[in-house]
């Protein structure tokens, strides 16, 4: 996901998208346990996707607590 389409989304919408993107992560990791994930790599793209999310949510944090 393009971080200017995750700077598009409010704080709400954003909340959500973690969330999928947590339960998406489970997901993945327990494919991967039992050999039934072929593409290792998308287990490192939700996670990067992740970092994304909680990074635009702090600095919405920031912005609206000065």
């Amino acid at each position: 996901m393009k971080i200017k389409e995750i700077r598009d989304l409010s704080y709400e919408e954003l909340t959500q998208k973690l969330a999928d993107l947590k339960a998406e992560l489970f997901t993945l990791r327990f494919q991967n346990s039992t050999s039934q994930l072929d593409n290792t790599s998308k287990i490192a793209e939700v996670k990067k996707s992740i970092a994304k999310v909680m990074t635009v949510m702090r600095e919405i944090e920031i912005k609206e607590g000065k």
